[in-house]
């Protein structure tokens, strides 16, 4: 089956003020102990000093990111591939620094050296993030900006509200080419893999 999508390089994603993610407020800037010094249960990511908490998902988002995460899994054991794949919660410091601690919805990672006990240190190859409510400007905007300076080499932004997804070549500087939930959609750092949401979707639904 081929794949489609548009190419929307000319296209802004328009959010509204309702859903902007804010940092929490304090005087000083925050650290990395104080991600680790939260409630258990309490999700927050840590972005130069200020952090942000993370909302419950959503029961579709759950099911978007098993479906994925499964398709993913699947396709690495039945080659036998070198790369490792991960669910949040799951530590990403994606510049191998304390100042940005992050935690994408589905890290594909293909070098072990950057793996360890308290997560990935460095740009994870592929990261897929599931859009919630009060994400999107962090999925669309500013994760975006991380991720590409951090050497990510392909990045998905999978909308559940707008049954869309974005995907990123940053490792040849393409994209975004724009997916609907209807779509196979090939996956750029893998010669045969492709992720079909239409297969996704009636798994979901049945």
């Amino acid at each position: 089956m081929s794949t489609t999508g548009i190419n929307i390089t000319s296209c802004p994603i328009l959010l509204t003020k309702g859903s902007v993610s804010m940092p929490l407020p304090k005087e000083q800037v925050y650290a990395i102990d104080d991600i680790y010094n939260l409630p258990d249960g309490t999700r927050a990511e840590l972005i130069d000093g200020q952090m942000y908490m993370m909302a419950p998902p959503s029961t579709m988002h759950q099911k978007l990111s098993g479906e994925i995460f499964t398709d993913i899994k699947s396709y690495i054991r039945s080659n036998k591939g070198a790369c490792q794949v991960f669910a949040a919660p799951f530590a990403v410091f994606i510049n191998d620094d304390d100042d940005k601690y992050l935690e994408p919805d589905i890290s594909v990672i293909c070098n072990k050296d950057k793996i360890d006990d308290s997560g990935c240190h460095g740009a994870p190859d592929w990261i897929v993030e599931i859009v919630s409510p009060s994400s999107k400007r962090m999925d669309y905007y500013t994760k975006l900006a991380l991720y590409r300076a951090a050497g990510v080499r392909e990045y998905w932004i999978v909308d559940p509200l707008r049954k869309t997804i974005l995907v990123y070549d940053m490792e040849h500087d393409d994209g975004p080419i724009l997916y609907s939930f209807t779509d196979k959609i090939k996956v750029n750092i893998y010669e045969d893999l492709y992720i079909d949401f239409r297969d996704i979707m009636q798994a979901i639904n049945s």
